[in-house]
């Protein structure tokens, strides 16, 4: 990159998921000395994550998780730590062990959320490779606040989820191949800022949710409806989101899932409801059956345990059923 070239834009901020990593390994070693920070949330949950190392050793950057406090400067690659959403606040990190968001913490919508806000029109979002839709509604947000968002073609990725995800809601500025990603983002950080829009009131209302959930209610029910569903993961109320795009919930404990979450989400917790119960009658029936064992067929309460037994019977053969043509 041209030292003396102006830059416009000087945050960018890089939602990835499975089979990302090739793609910001690539980008850490092609993008030059002095590049604007790049912040990364991949989704790793709690799990350990070497991946500043491997972005460290790829490239001229230093790469690390950072600490909430941590200023953002040029020439860094700044990863969200496990098991924390990362977030930017007046030139700095902020990190938070907030609700999940799309079943996922680090999530990528409330980085890229602050990011609109703090930033505005000087953000670059970019949706890498990733299953379902996390970063679609983040990026929608940095795109009314004014800034450029970028999208991996799907076809080009290994998981095109995310990305097809985005391309559907959001007008997205450029679409790429993971391997000019580089050289894309190198053009772009040039281009002036021609309008600075005012952040929606909807955006803003789901940071403060993200950072204070103490009049959560209030706040959701300005931008939202009550739903008829309930938080997976609490058991709260939802609200609809009240915005254009994909639909979107959230609970007052601050969870929120796109639609498409919330269905893979329940899809997962009715499979292990269905084998909860199918493993709960089977160890009923064998109770039932210890119990006709250790008593004569005169004994009271036989023909009661009997019939129950063939019931209990009955309802395994019908859940087996249900689990095998899952």
């Amino acid at each position: 990159m041209n030292a003396s070239a102006p830059i416009h834009r000087d945050l960018i901020v890089i939602g990835a998921s499975a089979g990302a990593l090739r793609v910001l390994l690539q980008l850490a070693a092609e993008l030059p000395e002095g590049f604007p920070p790049v912040l990364v949330v991949q989704h790793i949950g709690r799990q350990l994550s070497v991946l500043p190392e491997l972005m460290g050793n790829a490239g001229p950057h230093r790469a690390f998780h950072p600490v909430s406090g941590q200023k953002i400067t040029n020439g860094t690659f700044l990863i969200a730590p496990p098991d924390h959403h990362m977030l930017v606040s007046d030139g700095e990190i902020v990190l938070t062990m907030g609700p999940k968001e799309n079943f996922a913490r680090p999530a990528i919508d409330p980085l890229f959320r602050s990011a609109a806000i703090a930033y505005g029109p000087r953000t670059i979002g970019v949706v890498l490779s990733g299953r379902l839709d996390d970063g679609t509604a983040g990026l929608q947000a940095i795109k009314a606040a004014g800034g450029l968002t970028v999208v991996q073609e799907p076809d080009d990725a290994k998981e095109p989820g995310m990305p097809a995800s985005a391309l559907a809601s959001v007008d997205v500025d450029r679409v790429t191949t993971g391997a000019m990603l580089a050289q894309v983002l190198q053009e772009l950080v040039r281009q002036p800022i021609t309008w600075q829009p005012v952040v929606p009131l909807a955006v803003r209302a789901e940071h403060a949710l993200t950072l204070d959930r103490e009049h959560a209610m209030q706040k959701l029910d300005e931008i939202g409806t009550r739903s008829n569903f309930a938080c997976p993961e609490c058991g709260g109320v939802l609200w609809q989101i009240d915005e254009p795009g994909p639909r979107r919930f959230r609970c007052h404990t601050g969870h929120a899932y796109s639609l498409t979450a919330l269905d893979d989400c329940q899809a997962n917790q009715a499979d292990d409801a269905l084998w909860a119960a199918l493993r709960a009658l089977h160890e009923r029936h064998r109770v039932l059956l210890m119990m006709l064992e250790l008593h004569a067929p005169d004994d009271p309460g036989v023909d009661t345990w009997r019939i129950e037994e063939e019931r209990v019977r009955h309802r395994i053969d019908v859940l087996r059923e249900l689990a095998d043509n899952d």
